[in-house]
C-alpha cells in the first residue's frame, strides 16, 4: 500500500486473503488505484475510477476494498463452485449483506464479474449453503425438476439440510468424514426420530451414492415427495 501512493487499496486477491475468501494466493501482491498512476515493481496494479469511498474500507488495519468489491473483482478468476463457496461462506461469516452486494452490480454493469454475480443476487433462499455438496444439492434440484427446498432451516434446536417444506420432507446430505463417527452416528438417529415425531420424513442421501446415481436418487426423491402431496 505503501509503494503504491496514498490512495492504494490492496484488491482482487490481496483482498480476499485478508477477508480469508482464500487460504493463499501466488503472487504477485494486487492493489487497486481510483487515483493516481503509480506503477511499483513486483506489484499487480489496477487504474479502477469506478471505486467509490463505499468500495473501499480496511481489514486487518489495511486498506481494502470492500468484501462485495473484492468478490466483484474476484469473480471472473474463479470456478463456479469456488465462487458459490466464497460467496455463501462471506455470508456465513457476516461479510457479505445481499443488499451491498446487489449495490456494487447495479453500479459495475460492464464489469466482468457482474454477470458471474447476478445469480447470487437473484436467488432469494434465507439462508446460504454450508458445504460443497449443498451447493451440488442445490444444482441437482434445478437438473432434475425438483420444488425448489429451503437449506440449513432452522427446526427445534437444530439445523436440517435441505427441507421441502410444503411436503414435510428433510433431506440430509451425509458425507462420510462428518458421519462416520459413533457419536454422529447416535446423533443422526436421534434427529430422525425426533423429525419422525413431528411427522417429518428425512431421506438421508449419501456422498457417494449421489455421485454415483444422480437419476435414480432424484426418481426416488420424486417419489416420496409425490407421495406427500407434490404435484409434480
Amino acid at each position: 500500500m505503501l509503494a503504491g501512493g496514498p490512495t492504494a487499496v490492496a484488491s482482487h486477491a490481496s483482498a480476499a486473503w485478508l477477508w480469508g475468501f482464500i487460504s493463499r494466493y501466488e503472487p504477485p501482491p494486487v492493489i487497486s488505484l481510483p487515483t493516481g498512476d503509480r506503477r511499483p515493481r513486483h506489484i499487480l496494479t489496477h487504474r479502477c475510477l469506478s471505486l467509490t469511498p463505499g468500495d473501499i474500507t480496511r481489514q486487518r488495519d489495511i486498506p481494502a476494498t470492500s468484501p462485495a468489491r473484492t468478490a466483484l473483482d474476484l469473480a471472473p478468476q474463479l470456478t463456479r463452485k469456488q465462487l458459490t463457496r466464497l460467496i455463501n461462506d462471506a455470508r456465513h461469516d457476516g461479510n457479505l449483506r445481499h443488499a451491498v452486494l446487489l449495490d456494487v452490480v447495479e453500479r459495475n454493469p460492464r464489469h466482468p464479474g457482474t454477470k458471474l454475480l447476478w445469480p447470487f443476487v437473484d436467488d432469494d433462499a434465507p439462508n446460504p449453503t454450508d458445504s460443497p455438496f449443498e451447493d451440488d444439492f442445490k444444482a441437482f434440484v434445478t437438473r432434475y425438476g425438483l420444488p425448489k427446498p429451503e437449506f440449513n432451516f432452522p427446526f427445534n434446536g437444530r439445523k436440517l439440510d435441505v427441507l421441502f417444506p410444503e411436503y414435510g420432507v428433510i433431506v440430509e446430505l451425509d458425507g462420510w468424514r462428518s458421519h462416520r463417527q459413533r457419536e454422529a452416528f447416535e446423533d443422526d438417529r436421534e434427529r430422525d426420530a425426533d423429525h419422525l415425531d413431528h411427522a417429518l420424513v428425512t431421506i438421508r442421501i449419501t456422498k457417494r451414492r449421489f455421485d454415483r446415481q444422480p437419476a435414480y436418487e432424484a426418481t426416488r426423491l420424486k417419489r416420496i415427495l409425490r407421495s406427500h402431496g407434490w404435484q409434480g
